[in-house]
């Protein structure tokens, strides 16, 4: 029998609102349930504030119930207005094909297409949405919305009244066509239900009240809440940017190092949102955690557990050895595989060796890891320069093509904590 998943949510922290929890609950017991989140191809990556859906469908799927991620090809069309103070540049369809495909291949992660009853699906809304005629769109489904309804959402009263913003009709209609969605889901996938983020809340409260117009049948909604960090920033936010599940867009390194990073105060609701690990074996990382802080093994279990899901075993094992090398851990010339010091690469100042053999000294100024040989010589004997793994004492060290690994690389470490790569040029 099916679970009723609510309560899994509600107790992982993923509920701001839910429009029948108590129907719900019943529903989700009695029966397997389609839901459904849809997805804004704007990029051709997902980012790690889409997690929260994207692991709301894989606790539908575990609980039994059937995930279905919605590709918005059609409405990333028109682009939603929800939250944007100004129009959302359009897209071409060929910009929304290319990033569909990158995103199908990220949400693939995290469900199973092919187990039984709530094998996970991925649909994209331009199959139904391309199709409908102008007159039969607004006979079927722009009667059911008064403009009345549609002027009192906020985000467009707030760009009617201020001089210097506007709405145009094509974002006026979007609301429309996430109502549409649901209807065309409900009666194509008997799908019951639609999540999203809070900010959906009204987009979801509008295909509800579609289905009960049109259909006289009863569908439900959840949403989840904006998602804050302890020191009150929006979450998947730093310095550098947006934190992408991509590779390329955000290396797995800098990607294990966001959640290595998590505060303190954060990482008991992350590893609830972000993981799969039971709510009883997080409440045990963070017994143990709370003895020892200062050692982050709250963070690095975060770390190892969502780069695993997000980016495979390998990377996570490899990028976990990464940080431990670049974090001043002991390491062995058996650690620096081939993967390993191409990570490495991504993430460490680099030059070209061209003139092997040459002395230390020589390369350490030309690479640029050091400013002169004077500088490189004081750090020789000082003890503060290792060639792979091991300390180089003498001022006259040359480097041949035996110290090269794997014919290409060469790691330097400079004081304690300062890493250079070099290439054979």
């Amino acid at each position: 029998m099916p679970e009723n998943v609510l309560k899994i949510l509600q107790e992982r922290g993923f509920v701001e609102w839910c429009s029948d929890p108590d129907e719900l609950s019943q529903v989700f017991q009695s029966r397997v349930t389609s839901g459904y989140i849809g997805f804004d191809p704007t990029a051709d990556s997902l980012h790690v504030g889409h997690l929260v859906p994207i692991m709301g469908l894989a606790w539908l799927q575990r609980a039994g119930h059937q995930p279905i991620a919605v590709a918005g090809g059609g409405t990333g069309l028109i682009g939603d207005p929800s939250g944007k103070t100004k129009e959302r540049q359009l897209l071409t369809l060929e910009q929304v094909e290319r990033n569909l495909s990158e995103i199908k291949k990220q949400i693939e992660h995290f469900l199973d297409f092919d187990c039984g009853a709530s094998s996970a699906k991925i649909v994209n809304n331009y199959s139904w949405l391309s199709k409908l005629g102008l007159i039969e769109f607004l006979r079927d489904v722009g009667k059911y919305f008064t403009v009345n309804f549609m002027l009192a959402r906020d985000y467009v009263r707030s760009r009617i009244e201020d001089p210097e913003k506007s709405i145009t009709y094509t974002e006026f209609s979007y609301i429309l066509l996430q109502a549409y969605d649901f209807y065309h889901l409900y009666q194509q996938e008997n799908c019951a239900l639609q999540m999203g983020g809070n900010d959906q809340q009204v987009n979801i409260i509008a295909g509800i009240d579609l289905i009960r117009k049109k259909l006289g049948a009863k569908a439900y909604g959840l949403t989840y809440p904006l998602l804050l960090t302890a020191s009150g920033q929006k979450f998947g936010k730093t310095e550098e940017g947006t934190v992408w599940l991509s590779p390329v867009r955000t290396t797995p390194y800098k990607f294990y190092q966001f959640w290595i990073n998590a505060d303190d105060r954060d990482v008991e609701k992350f590893l609830k949102l972000f993981t799969f690990l039971p709510i009883d074996d997080i409440k045990e990382v963070m017994s143990n955690h709370a003895r020892h802080p200062e050692r982050r093994e709250a963070q690095k279990i975060l770390a190892g557990e969502i780069t695993r899901v997000v980016h495979g075993d390998n990377a996570a094992k490899r990028v976990k050895k990464v940080s431990e090398i670049l974090f001043g851990e002991a390491y062995t010339l058996e650690d620096l595989t081939l993967e390993l010091l191409e990570e490495i690469r991504q993430e460490v100042p680099s030059g070209n060796a061209k003139e092997i053999p040459s002395s230390l000294l020589d390369v350490l100024v030309h690479v640029g890891a050091c400013a002169s040989k004077s500088e490189a010589r004081r750090l020789i004997r000082s003890g503060g320069v290792s060639l792979n793994g091991e300390r180089v004492d003498e001022e006259n060290y040359e480097v041949d093509s035996d110290n090269f690994l794997y014919g290409k690389y060469m790691l330097l470490k400079l004081g304690k904590k300062r890493y250079h790569l070099v290439e054979r040029g």
